[in-house]
């Protein structure tokens, strides 16, 4: 089955973003990846409600809204509001992940947690039946363009098995470094969503990179 692809829109170009939006929307793409930094639980900065709001104004896909901040409880419901579709926290950022999980799903949005590449894979076994999406950092958060983690093609394949031994439905997502050097092995190793920003749109022809990420078997 071929993954679903999410291109990171933090890689478009910000002066020709509607462009962006209409290359995806026409393309094989399935969502749209939007990460938003705080500069506190990452050190940068991206951008917030306005920007989401203005790309769902123009998206024909699904937002897939990554938040690297923190108390991102605080915020759930203004997500909602500018067009979030499917809402990831952060486990590190969260101290009532349960409850944030449950008032993500309240809000009529998918629920994903995120874990960054030194959080172990196995603190989740609790939780995966609770959850509609897990997000592998297969980078360390914070900036596009980093090399991969090879060890994350060891934690994608444990958590597929915990998925199973769960008979959970959640989805794995990774997201840093995909691009088509890897992206059969991360598919092989249990990844369902790709998530490539750099690989995308640092290309001449995004949709054919795109046509190539979607049909990894």
């Amino acid at each position: 089955m071929s993954p679903l692809i999410s291109p990171s829109m933090l890689s478009a170009d910000f002066c020709h973003l509607a462009d962006a939006i209409k290359m995806v929307n026409n393309s094989e793409a399935d969502w749209f990846h939007l990460d938003i930094m705080d500069g506190v639980f990452v050190p940068n900065i991206s951008y917030g409600m306005p920007v989401i709001k203005a790309i769902r104004s123009k998206a024909e896909k699904p937002l897939d809204v990554h938040l690297m901040i923190v108390q991102p409880e605080r915020y759930v419901e203004r997500f909602k509001e500018v067009g979030a579709d499917i809402l990831t926290v952060h486990w590190e950022a969260c101290i009532h992940l349960h409850r944030t999980i449950y008032q993500i799903k309240n809000a009529d949005m998918l629920a994903g947690v995120a874990l960054n590449p030194h959080t172990p894979v196995a603190g989740l076994e609790d939780i995966i039946n609770d959850v509609d999406m897990v997000l592998i950092m297969s980078v360390n958060p914070g900036f596009g363009g980093q090399k991969f983690i090879e060890r994350s093609l060891h934690r994608i394949a444990e958590l597929k098995a915990m998925i199973k031994r769960n008979k959970s439905n959640c989805l794995i997502e990774v997201d840093g470094g995909v691009d088509l050097t890897n992206a059969q092995q991360l598919v092989d190793a249990g990844a369902d969503v790709l998530v490539a920003g750099n690989a995308i749109f640092s290309k001449e022809n995004p949709t054919e990179i795109i046509h190539q990420l979607k049909n990894v078997k």
